[in-house]
């Protein structure tokens, strides 16, 4: 028994409201088409499950399809190949390209542009998907391989190159300009 004394103050804190345990379990009835225009049943997900850092899914890529490229700007992506061959070309512009089939896992890190390509022209291709976000299809992004995504090491560069020195004469000419606050036109 702890007698209440002044070095042991009573405990007036409200108890701790705990949920029971429980699981979810996510029958999909009909795919949804997903960002990257493919058939998507969605399974796990925050606005299934109420998951708050992962997400799971089973996409289907219909014979002789493809999705569209794009990426994921915040997200890592694990994927397992249940049935069918893909080429997944990825990276800039992407031009890499690699041969995936049954029993492969696949690992997309976040802003990496890929585009998953179904091989055959007669049966269709079954990936369980994975990422660390719950809300992962509202998180995809469309990709135009003739974009130019800079790298850090590229974006560091431009900026080294494009600082003028202290006394260059574009930088004086920067220095001199005046603005006449009289100009209305």
């Amino acid at each position: 028994m702890i007698e209440n004394t002044s070095a042991n103050p009573p405990d007036t804190r409200e108890p701790i409201e705990r949920k029971p345990i429980e699981i979810a379990i996510v029958r999909p009835d009909a795919a949804t088409l997903a960002g990257d225009r493919l058939s998507h049943f969605v399974g796990i997900s925050a606005s299934t499950t109420g998951a708050k850092g992962i997400s799971m899914n089973l996409a289907i890529i219909p014979p002789g399809g493809t999705a569209e490229p794009h990426f994921h700007p915040e997200h890592e992506t694990a994927i397992y190949l249940l049935k069918g061959r893909v080429e997944v070309c990825y990276g800039q512009g992407l031009q890499h390209c690699r041969v995936c089939e049954a029993g492969d896992f696949i690992f997309t890190p976040p802003g990496v542009p890929h585009q998953p390509r179904n091989l055959s022209a007669t049966e269709p291709v079954y990936v369980l998907a994975a990422r660390n976000d719950p809300n992962e299809q509202e998180k995809t992004v469309p990709y135009n391989p003739l974009w130019k995504v800079k790298s850090v090491f590229e974006r560091r560069y431009d900026e080294r190159s494009t600082n003028v020195s202290r006394n260059s004469p574009r930088r004086k000419a920067r220095r001199s300009l005046t603005v006449d606050p009289t100009f209305t036109g």
